[in-house]
């Protein structure tokens, strides 16, 4: 483990961080941490900057420290591994420029590692630890009204189109290999809304798409700021999905009822979310252990007749 420090502790690593590194085929995620230290400390002196410790229990794909400049501004310091889904969260925060979302005030990119000095939301408190779901709900919404926004042309962002069709190939995979878990004719169907449902939306704007209780912290400059968002261009309506996953049991429950209200507070289509909740309720019916059985039956009770 790297033995750089940060005041006077050694240097830390969060714990899920560290956690998903042990992991036997994680080579990657050990070598990287490794560089971590000489590269905080360039990034110290290059920006003029003093850390705390790291966040815990932290990301699986990332190191987050607070941090404070000579001029005494309360920043965040942020090392992500590149991986696909966050490829381009510099471009959406910088195309957002603090409209809703958190500000962007230095970054970077090299071969393996996005770099981000970022506004710091005081206090800080997330949205999920803080308001009761259905609170939750209106704050999303509004927040998620104001981020999509048509961007430019020659813009840097990936249609949900792609990320639909690299989901759409592993459930098929996952189908194949595990043919009892699901229900054939709702494979078919979650597929064909994967494989098409995307290009058959009338609006096309700048998604999150992980947007959820936990990536929207109370600030000052604005009651709640979005963090961490996870860019692609495409239908409105697939962005309620994330949050309403991340409230499993009112989503359990009753799942019509919690689409109908999202819709709503959106002002999309109710049945777009219906249909792109019930493809991720079929894809993630494989791989959330979990969840299998609540997502079994609400992707029964969402399918299209």
């Amino acid at each position: 483990m790297p033995t750089s420090q940060i005041g006077n502790l050694p240097f830390p690593i969060p714990h899920n961080l560290a956690e998903y590194a042990a992991e036997p085929d994680n080579d990657h995620w050990r070598e990287w941490i490794a560089r971590l230290p000489a590269f905080v400390a360039e990034l110290t002196e290059r920006w003029s900057l003093q850390l705390g410790a790291p966040y815990e229990p932290g990301g699986m794909c990332s190191w987050v420290a607070p941090a404070r400049n000579a001029d005494g501004d309360e920043l965040v310091l942020k090392l992500g591994v590149r991986h696909s889904e966050a490829e381009h969260e510099i471009d959406g925060l910088r195309f957002w420029n603090g409209d809703g979302a958190a500000r962007l005030y230095e970054s970077f990119v090299t071969d393996d590692t996005c770099v981000l000095l970022l506004e710091r939301c005081v206090p800080g408190n997330s949205l999920k630890q803080t308001l009761p779901e259905e609170a939750q709900d209106e704050v999303i919404a509004r927040l998620l009204r104001r981020l999509w926004k048509e961007p430019p042309p020659g813009h840097p962002f990936r249609p949900l189109q792609s990320m639909c069709d690299e989901w759409g190939a592993g459930l098929a995979e996952d189908a194949e290999r595990y043919p009892d878990k699901m229900d054939a004719g709702l494979v078919r169907a979650g597929l064909e809304i994967f494989r098409a449902y995307a290009g058959t939306a009338d609006r096309h704007v700048l998604l999150c798409t992980d947007l959820h209780g936990d990536n929207v912290l109370a600030a000052v400059r604005e009651p709640w700021l979005v963090i961490d968002p996870k860019p692609y261009v495409g239908d409105p309506a697939y962005d309620a999905t994330q949050h309403m996953f991340n409230c499993m049991d009112r989503l359990a429950s009753d799942p019509h009822a919690f689409c109908q209200r999202m819709a709503q507070l959106l002002d999309v289509n109710a049945e777009r979310v219906k249909m792109w909740l019930f493809a991720r309720a079929v894809q993630e019916s494989f791989s959330s252990d979990l969840w299998k059985e609540p997502l079994n039956a609400i992707a029964h009770r969402l399918a299209p007749l």
